[in-house]
């Protein structure tokens, strides 16, 4: 689920976001992304690593700096002092609009704008960075052909990934009076560097000032074989990936942590605490998940309920089957989409149940079939999927017997 924003830098000038939540639930956790030098938010980069953590549960705010994108202000006028300063201004608007993020992440002089900014947002417990340079000067190789110009004439244009920019003394300047890579020390974070070996743009040599300079926790992967701007969807999805199960210990350590469910073979066992409300760990066979209830029933909707996981059963055992079926038959089916919503009906209701007080739970699914299959062959495959296990299972007589464990 994606929506856009838009709040107020400290110069007044608006900023232009793009908001990631999770389909559904609460966030696990609030992310902040931060974008590389005259990029924009939009950068594939920025919305597929946004939306990697969005699927895990980490809602993500990536957003256009000032002057760049669709946010107010005149790029000449900004320096990479004014990006921390965005950067800052941007979690004060989670903080008031949603929750102060707990992990920042930055791409190239993003992410050195992350690490020198993070110390300032009390809240962040984690820093991520992917391509970045150890210090905001390393930018400067970038304008070699004409930094002896802009010295001179005080402003020129430059050309940048093939666009035209504006960069004035008073940048150059900036970027040489930081000293990002002191801080790193300081971070008192988690920090998670990531970075290319084959990087051509930022060398690999940045990542290794970085993590050298920092303190643990740290951690390093290798973007292996990937390009300065993850422009290979599945670098920037790996990534995210990596990055959502890193950030996952850090976001949620101030909470009781759920006991996991211990494998035991041949079973789903299930573990839950009376502190943590409806959250339960669960253990299918050697298959983790978790459990929760809606908010609106007093969970914390940080997994999919009992009757979610019923309703998935039910949904993927009528999908094997069909698939099945339709191999052994050589039917040309081609996929199975199976949507299944459970509710509770009045059995009065209900004109051919045998119940006829009280409620009674009804399952509507619905399958979309994809290939070239013929109404007949279509129908067929609609009746074969009353012949799933579990579908069975729910109609038929069931004997669950309960005894205290030792």
């Amino acid at each position: 689920m994606q929506e856009v924003v838009r709040f107020e830098n400290r110069g007044g000038q608006q900023l232009t976001g793009s908001l990631h939540r999770p389909d559904a639930g609460r966030p696990r956790a609030w992310a902040l992304f931060a974008h590389c030098f005259t990029c924009t938010r939009n950068v594939k980069a920025a919305v597929n690593i946004a939306e990697a953590l969005s699927r895990e549960g980490i809602a993500t705010l990536r957003f256009d700096f000032t002057g760049l994108g669709q946010s107010e202000g005149e790029f000449a006028d900004t320096h990479f002092s004014s990006n921390v300063d965005d950067l800052e201004d941007a979690a004060a608007f989670l903080r008031e609009a949603h929750e102060a993020p707990q992990i920042l992440v930055g791409h190239s002089l993003g992410g050195t704008a992350c690490l020198q900014v993070a110390s300032r947002i009390d809240e962040v417990r984690a820093v991520a960075t992917l391509g970045s340079p150890a210090e905001a000067e390393h930018i400067l190789h970038l304008l070699d052909d004409d930094l002896e110009r802009i010295e001179e004439e005080g402003a020129a244009r430059v050309k940048l990934a093939g666009r035209s920019f504006t960069i004035r003394r008073d940048f150059l300047e900036d970027v040489r009076s930081q000293s990002v890579r002191d801080g790193i020390g300081k971070l008192r974070r988690a920090l998670l560097v990531m970075h290319s070996p084959v990087d051509e743009v930022v060398s690999i040599d940045e990542a290794a000032r970085i993590y050298t300079s920092a303190r643990h926790p740290k951690s390093f992967i290798s973007l292996d074989g990937a390009d300065h701007l993850l422009s290979d969807e599945r670098d920037s999805r790996f990534a995210g990936a990596v990055l959502a199960s890193w950030a996952a210990r850090y976001m949620e350590r101030d909470a009781p942590a759920i006991p996991e469910a211990h494998y035991a073979g041949g079973e789903t066992v299930v573990v839950g605490r009376a502190e943590h409300g409806f959250r339960v760990s669960i253990n299918a066979d050697g298959h983790r998940m978790r459990g929760d209830e809606p908010e609106s029933v007093g969970g914390a909707e940080s997994g999919p309920t009992p009757y979610d996981l019923l309703s998935a059963a039910l949904a993927s055992c009528t999908v094997m089957t069909v698939n099945m079926y339709a191999r052994h038959k050589g039917l040309p089916l081609e996929s199975v989409e199976v949507r299944v919503r459970h509710g509770k009906i009045h059995a009065k209701d209900c004109t051919d149940c045998e119940t006829r007080k009280g409620k009674i739970d009804r399952f509507e699914r619905v399958l979309n079939l994809t290939g070239d299959l013929d109404a007949d062959q279509r129908q067929r495959l609609l009746e074969i999927a009353d012949r799933c296990p579990v579908h069975r299972t729910l109609h038929g007589e069931v004997r669950i017997e309960s005894r205290l464990g030792d």
